[in-house]
């Protein structure tokens, strides 16, 4: 089920000061929100907050009623995101979503029709590639919607994805977010956050998060 996102004064401080100040932002079940920045205003780190890996400083937060904290893992998922849930360059498509299908399924579940769950995983995802395809040869925008095959593996409410328009012209960045509104058009909230926000007008709900002072 689909969770409804809400913050209000989020705040989180580190060695070095605030990484992100004051974030109060409000994403509806089944909402896409664009989570755009510059370089170090803390985009990575509120995805991690959201998801329960990261404890905010100040200010409180819910995802799916569940208040911020551990026990948001329990409905909240990571995607992509560089030194925390990264692809492993070696393995093919169909041995990320066979490895993700057994950590939620178990090991008999390979017995169960895996073939036709791991294309039904890839087509959630709206990810059309030969599942033979080692990561490293995946496009930008494709490891993404990997990232987010494997993600909604274990059936999530809320969805997160880092800088999905990192290394995609325009063009692709703008079907990229189209993907994504269908994925959450499936039954689940996505929060990704991007560089440019311009390719996810009119598809999703742009939230700019301002440089820490």
């Amino acid at each position: 089920m689909a969770a409804r996102v809400e913050t209000r004064g989020l705040s989180l401080r580190g060695p070095r000061g605030w990484v992100f100040r004051e974030m109060s932002l409000t994403v509806p079940a089944g909402g896409l929100a664009a989570v755009s920045g510059i370089a170090g205003t803390g985009r990575t780190a509120l995805l991690l907050t959201l998801g329960g890996r990261m404890r905010a400083t100040e200010g409180s937060g819910t995802v799916g009623g569940r208040r911020l904290g551990r026990d948001v893992q329990r409905v909240a998922a990571l995607g992509v995101i560089a030194g925390v849930t990264e692809l492993d360059a070696s393995l093919t498509v169909r041995e990320h979503v066979s490895e993700a299908l057994d950590l939620h399924e178990g090991i008999f579940g390979r017995w169960r029709g895996r073939d036709a769950r791991i294309r039904a995983a890839l087509g959630r995802a709206g990810l059309d590639v030969d599942p033979g395809t080692l990561a490293q040869e995946l496009a930008p925008d494709e490891a993404q919607l990997l990232g987010a095959a494997l993600a909604l593996a274990g059936g999530p409410g809320l969805l997160l994805l880092d800088d999905v328009d990192e290394g995609l012209p325009a063009e692709r960045q703008r079907g990229l977010w189209r993907r994504l509104r269908t994925i959450a058009d499936s039954g689940v909230t996505v929060v990704a956050t991007c560089h440019d926000p311009a390719p996810a007008q009119d598809v999703a709900q742009i939230i700019e998060v301002e440089p820490s002072r």
